[in-house]
């Protein structure tokens, strides 16, 4: 069993900026972040390589989040900038699955997760 934790959640204002992190039994594998906003659907966030090296960001974020991995931590990070009311989700990291090498957006390629810390962001 993979085990995942995130951290680095809380309540701030629009503007702000925030890190995310997310420790566990990484190693080298693919990683993603995901969120789910209030009343609806897990949506992807980001992804990044094993090697670090390649990342992709979904539309609503690009510019003003970067997905980034530490080999020595075990850990991969969000960091969050220019954040909006529309950004208030629980965040979750999770691995991509072993089998798969393609960069990937689709929740069922993952198939271990974290448990998700609560981002809010107010007007």
């Amino acid at each position: 069993q993979v085990e995942l934790h995130e951290s680095g959640g809380g309540l701030v204002q629009a503007g702000d900026s925030l890190r995310l992190s997310c420790a566990g039994a990484i190693g080298g594998n693919a990683m993603g972040w995901f969120r789910q906003p209030p009343g609806q659907e897990r949506e992807f966030v980001a992804h990044i390589s094993g090697g670090g090296g390649i990342t992709f960001y979904a539309d609503s974020v690009k510019g003003r989040f970067t997905i980034s991995r530490s080999k020595p931590k075990n850990a991969v990070y969000l960091q969050m900038s220019s954040l909006q009311p529309e950004d208030t989700a629980v965040y979750y990291c999770a691995r991509r699955r072993l089998e798969l090498e393609e960069l990937t957006r689709t929740s069922n390629d993952y198939d271990y997760w974290g448990q998700g810390t609560q981002v809010t962001v107010s007007s």
